[in-house]
Formats: structure tokens, sequence, C-alpha cells
């Protein structure tokens, strides 16, 4: 795994965090206990914080980075993403801010700004634009992503059997030493 210090800023993993040898992880990031980030994921927190709860798993071929602080955003956004988060293959996270107990359906697009309340899914390869704010307890889907229903009591629960799924997964990759170099 690709762990690098950036201006005085080394990323930090929490207990029996994962991270696949292929995936590089730059700056001021904190990952969370029993977090998973599997193969050729980039994360990147260069000009601004990025910080991942527990139990979170980041899928293949994502990339998490934030918004720098300047003329057109005084204050920059940083990457804020909660517990039991299940972040599907190449979804591209960009200055947001992420709550618990959600579902980012593949090849999603969130960006600056946008806030997602608990329990939340997003289907895949859904966009959602700058600003916007996902309400709690809802499925949302398109691009741009609208509301579609409320969740049902099966997809509730399916956020912490995710959870759970991904951390004996990641556990047996850190038993194979998969977060080795090669």
């Amino acid at each position: 795994m690709a762990i690098r210090t950036f201006q005085n800023h080394t990323p930090t993993l929490g207990e029996r965090a994962f991270v696949d040898h292929s995936a590089v992880v730059i700056g001021d990031v904190e990952i969370g206990a029993d977090s998973s980030v599997w193969p050729l994921t980039v994360i990147r927190g260069d000009m601004h914080r990025i910080r991942i709860g527990a139990r979170t798993s980041v899928q293949d071929g994502s990339v998490l980075h934030i918004t720098h602080a300047g003329p057109f955003n005084p204050d920059g956004f940083p990457l804020i993403i909660g517990n039991e988060v299940t972040i599907g293959h190449k979804v591209m996270l960009h200055g947001c801010t992420i709550g618990n107990r959600i579902l980012i359906g593949m090849g999603s697009t969130l960006m600056d700004g946008a806030v997602v309340e608990d329990e939340v899914i997003i289907g895949a390869g859904s966009l959602v634009p700058p600003g916007k704010r996902l309400e709690r307890g809802f499925l949302y889907v398109g691009r741009p992503v609208k509301q579609v229903r409320p969740l049902t009591e099966k997809e509730l629960a399916f956020f912490p059997y995710s959870a759970t799924n991904y951390v004996k997964l990641k556990d047996q990759h850190l038993a194979e030493g998969f977060d080795q170099p090669c």
C-alpha cells in the first residue's frame, strides 16, 4: 500500500483497518477501525482533511478528494464519511459530507458541499450536485439525483449487514497479507 506523508500530514489507520497494497492514501487522512480500502482506490487529503469512520468500505477504483480553500471557496470542503458506509466500485467523492449507514451505488459522483444524512441509498450511476442535501431514510437515483421513496425495513437492515460482511472480508485479506507490497 502507498501511505504517503504530504505537507507534514501522515495518514492514520484505525485498529484493524485494511488498505489494499495497490491503493494510494496521501496526506491528512484518517481511516477508522475495521474500515477497508480496496484495490486501485485513491484517497488524497493533500489540501484539506479526509475522515473516514469505522466499519466503512471504499470499493475498487474509487477516488476520494477534497476542495481546497481559496478565493472562490474561503473554507474549502473536507471529505467527511461516517460509520458503516458502503461506497461502491468507481465512486467519486469530492469535498462532501456523508452520514452513517449509507450505500453509495457503483459509479456515483458526489460533489462539493453535498450533504448526505444518515441511512440513505444512492443508486448506481447517480450524480449528487454541489450543495445538494439528501434527506435521511430515502432512496435517491438519477443524474442529478431525485428522491424516489422511503427506504424499506429490509433496506435499513442492509446497512449493518453490509458493514459486517466487509469487516469479515477485509479480515481475510489482512490474514493473506494483501495490505503488504507484492
